[in-house]
C-alpha cells in the first residue's frame, strides 16, 4: 500500500499519526494511506523553511536549473507510472493523466530556464535634472519562502507550477497539496530529492484547511501561492496580512460560437475540452454561446461527439471520461443539473450518475440565474445557450463575478478584436475553447478569477523582489 507523509527538515514524518485512507473514487477501493500533519508538525515546517531560505538563495543559479532540468528528465523516464499513478488516485482517464505529466515535465524544464534569466536592467538619472549624474541598476532577489497550496484536478502539474518557479527564483518552499491527492505529491518530491533538490529546500505537510490556515497567517511565509476555490482565496486573503497572495481561481470559462464558425470544429473541440478529467478545471468549457442561425446544428454536432465519448475506467487507454473526485463532488453536479431543468433547461443529453461517475451531459438554454450557468459547475456539465448579436454574447459572457478564459469560434477580423478587447477575461483563445493554456504562457485572470499570473517566467517575477542599487558619480 503507498504511504502519503509530511516531510520536514529534511525527513520524513513516520511516527505515529493521524492516518486517513486514500481511495480511487472509480472503484471505490482503498490505494494508500495519508498520515496528517500535526500543529507542531506545520509549524516545525515553517521553522526549517525559515532556517533555510538564505542557504537556498545563495545556491548558483545553474546548479538550481541543473537540479530542474534532472528533475525533468527523471520524470519524462517515469512519465507513465506518474500518470498510472494519478489515474487511480483522482479517477482523470490515462489519456489525460499522460498529457499531464507531459505538461510537468515541460513545467519544470521550462523552469529550469527562466532560472537563468533573472535579469535586471539600468536606468539612466537624468531623465530628472536632480539625476544628471546618478544612475540606477535593478535586479531580482528571492522573496524567502513560498507557501504553496495545491488542488487536486492536476494535482503533478500544479505542484510543478509553484516548486519550480520558486526554487529557480532560489525561495524555500512549504507544500500542502490537496488532501485527495497526497500520494502523488508524495511521489514527485521523492523524484525531486533524487535529482538534487537540496532536503532544506522544501517542506510538505499533509491535511485539510486547518493546516492551510496555520500556513497562510504565519509571518515567516513571504509569499502565497493558491490554486483552489473563491471561499478558500477570500479567506486566505482575510488571514494572510502583509505577505504577497498570489490567487489562481476557479471560472465559469465561456465559449462564443458565431455565425460563420466551423461548426464540426467548434463541436469537436467543445466535447473534447468540456469532459476531459470529468470537466474538473478552472478553464473546462461550461457555457457555450451560440449564435441564434447555427444553434441546432451545433447542438446536433456537439450531441454526437458527447455521446460518442467513452465512460469507463480510468486507467483505460480507450477512456475519455471517468470518475469525479468523489461522490459528494457528483451528487452537487447532478443536484445543479436538477435545479437547471426545473428553472426550464433542456437535458440534451446525459444527467445521470453511477458512484463517482457523472455523466457528460448537455443542457440547451438555461436561465443566467441557474447555478449551471452563473457559478463554477466543475463536472462534466456544458450549458448551450444561444444568442442574436455579438454584443449579446460579449455582454453574457461578461456577466459573471468570474474572469479566467474565454474561447471564440469565428474568421472575421473585426469580430475577433472586438471580442478579445471587450471580454472581461485573462485569455481569449481564438477558434479554440477556454481550455487551452500552454505552460510557459502567462495563466491567470481577472474578478474573482485571481491575482497574479502562473507559468514559470511570470510565477517567478513574483517569487522575487526587485532591488536597486542607485550610483552617484562626483561632478
Amino acid at each position: 500500500m503507498r504511504k502519503a507523509q509530511s516531510f520536514i527538515n529534511g525527513e520524513w514524518v513516520t511516527s505515529n499519526r493521524m492516518v486517513e485512507p486514500v481511495k480511487n473514487p472509480y472503484t471505490g477501493e482503498v490505494i494508500g494511506e495519508q498520515r496528517l500533519a500535526t500543529e507542531k508538525d506545520v509549524d516545525n515546517a515553517l521553522a526549517a523553511a525559515d532556517r533555510a531560505k538564505k542557504e537556498i538563495a545563495e545556491i548558483p543559479v545553474y546548479e538550481r536549473a541543473k537540479i530542474l532540468k534532472k528533475a525533468s528528465a527523471l520524470l519524462e523516464e517515469r512519465k507513465g507510472e506518474f500518470a498510472l499513478h494519478i489515474s487511480e488516485e483522482l479517477g482523470k482517464p490515462l489519456k489525460n493523466t499522460l498529457d499531464e505529466v507531459s505538461r510537468s515535465v515541460e513545467t519544470l524544464e521550462v523552469s529550469a530556464e527562466e532560472a537563468k534569466r533573472l535579469i535586471g536592467e539600468t536606468i539612466p538619472g537624468d531623465a530628472s535634472q536632480r539625476g544628471a549624474k546618478a544612475m540606477a541598476m535593478t535586479f531580482r532577489v528571492p522573496v524567502g519562502v513560498v507557501a504553496a497550496i495545491t488542488p487536486f484536478n492536476a494535482p503533478l502539474n500544479l505542484i510543478c507550477h509553484k516548486i519550480g518557479p520558486a526554487f529557480a527564483a532560489g525561495n524555500s518552499v512549504v507544500l500542502k497539496p490537496a488532501p485527495q491527492t497526497p500520494l502523488i505529491a508524495t511521489e514527485l518530491l521523492k523524484l525531486l530529492l533524487e535529482a538534487g533538490l537540496p532536503k532544506n529546500a522544501i517542506n510538505m505537510v499533509l491535511g485539510g484547511v486547518d493546516v492551510g490556515r496555520q500556513i497562510v497567517k504565519d509571518d515567516r511565509v513571504n509569499v502565497i501561492s493558491f490554486t483552489g476555490g473563491v471561499t478558500a482565496a477570500r479567506n486566505i486573503a482575510a488571514l494572510a496580512g502583509m505577505k504577497k497572495v498570489l490567487l489562481e481561481l476557479g471560472g465559469n470559462a465561456a465559449t462564443i460560437v458565431n455565425d460563420d464558425a466551423d461548426l464540426e470544429r467548434a463541436a469537436d473541440l467543445c466535447a473534447r475540452t468540456g469532459y476531459s478529467n470529468s470537466g474538473q478545471s478552472c478553464i473546462s468549457v461550461q457555457r457555450i454561446y451560440v449564435h441564434e442561425t447555427v444553434l441546432e446544428p451545433f447542438t446536433k454536432l456537439l450531441k454526437k461527439k458527447v455521446e460518442s465519448l467513452k465512460i469507463g475506467d480510468p486507467r483505460s487507454k480507450e477512456t475519455d471520461v471517468g470518475s469525479m473526485v468523489d461522490e459528494k463532488a457528483a451528487e452537487r453536479v447532478m443536484s445543479w443539473i436538477k435545479e437547471a431543468v426545473q428553472s426550464g433547461a433542456e437535458v440534451v443529453t446525459g444527467a445521470e450518475r453511477q458512484g463517482a461517475t457523472v455523466k457528460p451531459t448537455i443542457l440547451l438554454n438555461p436561465p443566467k440565474e441557474a447555478k449551471v450557468v452563473c457559478q463554477e459547475v466543475f463536472g462534466p456539465l456544458v450549458s448551450i445557450i444561444p444568442f442574436r448579436t455579438i454584443d449579446e454574447a460579449i455582454a453574457a459572457v461578461n456577466d459573471s463575478s468570474f474572469g479566467l478564459q474565454a474561447g471564440l469560434f469565428t474568421n472575421k477580423m473585426d469580430v475577433v478584436f472586438k471580442v478579445a478587447k471587450e471580454l472581461e477575461v485573462g485569455g481569449v483563445v481564438v477558434n479554440g475553447t477556454s481550455n487551452f493554456r500552454l505552460d510557459h504562457w502567462p495563466y491567470g485572470g481577472v474578478k474573482e478569477s485571481g491575482i497574479g499570473r502562473e507559468g514559470p517566467r511570470f510565477a517567478i517575477q513574483e517569487m522575487t523582489d526587485m532591488k536597486m542599487i542607485v550610483l552617484q558619480f562626483p561632478d
